[in-house]
């Protein structure tokens, strides 16, 4: 019963957004990553893409990213409150910190702006904010897989990565590793490193290749961002356990895809980000112009594995920029 009043208060809500912009097509924002974060420039060419369509119906698809993720929650929050500012009739965004991005998401509804959250928060968050749908994975399941995929592996005793201590979806993807893992018969430690080390190849890999050799037992690493990945690799080849030490990371970039052809990497967790930016757009484009609604109002994209399985299908995804 509560489940229903929510959605029929987000309805409510969201009802009084349709039609605003019909005359003169949607002005829709989009609240991603950094700029050179390479998953968040998948999702990024998603939802231009679907702007396409938006344009050429009148309206407009902007994006708005944090130039690092130091003070990830507070920044995103200006930024979703920046896009009511300049007269969004609708907005996309994730619920990375929920403490400090819930009261700028209440304001976009409280305005009477269509909201769409993507990539971190699930329904559960779509349902508290009172947003229309959730596009995305499920970032403790991807968690579960990766735990999951590598214990069946063989792996007895995990790593996971966390660079953006205090993020939700971060903190997911390492309890869901944890609980696969632990699933399978292993056991699991995180290793906590400051944000500023996201991104950071070199910071990354010493970290890990310190962390290695204090922990000569550790037989297999996740990590939950891409080019934490990168420097898992490298750390892992640092502390001279690669063949030991297996790797399964969130997200993949040509880099990493190369890293599973390879061999330096079993695996990464699939959660399409392209799809993530696409479908929350077309969403959001077709309720403002016309009043269309998904009524699957969890659109998941993830999670799914690639491995070297399908690897060659995959990398022929991302030679088109779509995966």
């Amino acid at each position: 019963m509560m489940k229903l009043t929510k959605l029929l208060a987000a309805t409510a809500i969201c009802a009084l957004g349709a039609g605003m912009a019909y005359a003169e097509g949607a002005k829709i924002f989009v609240i991603g990553g950094k700029p050179d974060d390479p998953f968040w420039g998948i999702v990024k060419r998603g939802a231009e893409d679907a702007g396409k369509l938006a344009e050429a119906q009148g309206g407009s698809v902007t994006w708005l990213g944090p130039q690092n993720y130091d003070n990830l929650g507070v920044d995103a929050a200006e930024l979703i409150r920046q896009a009511i500012d300049q007269g969004a009739t609708g907005i996309v965004g994730p619920n990375w910190v929920p403490e400090a991005m819930d009261p700028a998401f209440k304001a976009v509804v409280d305005a009477g702006i269509p909201l769409v959250i993507y990539n971190a928060g699930g329904i559960e968050a779509a349902d508290r904010l009172g947003a229309m749908n959730y596009v995305g994975a499920v970032d403790y399941k991807a968690g579960v897989a990766g735990g999951e995929y590598l214990g069946k592996a063989g792996g007895k005793s995990g790593v996971c990565i966390n660079s953006l201590p205090g993020a939700a979806n971060i903190e997911d993807y390492c309890r869901g590793f944890g609980d696969g893992i632990t699933a399978a018969g292993g056991k699991v430690d995180v290793l906590p490193l400051p944000a500023t080390a996201q991104g950071n190849v070199t910071a990354v890999a010493q970290a890990i290749k310190a962390y290695l050799l204090e922990h000569p037992e550790i037989d297999s690493v996740f990590t939950t961002a891409n080019l934490d990945a990168v420097g898992a690799v490298q750390g892992i080849a640092q502390a001279g356990m690669e063949g030991k030490v297996k790797l399964c990371g969130v997200n993949f970039d040509a880099a990493i895809l190369d890293q599973i052809d390879k061999g330096t990497q079993a695996c990464a967790i699939d959660q399409q980000g392209y799809q993530q930016g696409f479908y929350a757009v077309s969403i959001l484009n077709g309720y403002v112009n016309y009043g269309l609604t998904i009524p699957t109002r969890e659109i998941l994209t993830g999670p799914g594995i690639v491995d070297a399985v399908n690897i060659k299908a995959t990398l022929a995804g991302a030679e088109q920029g779509t995966r």
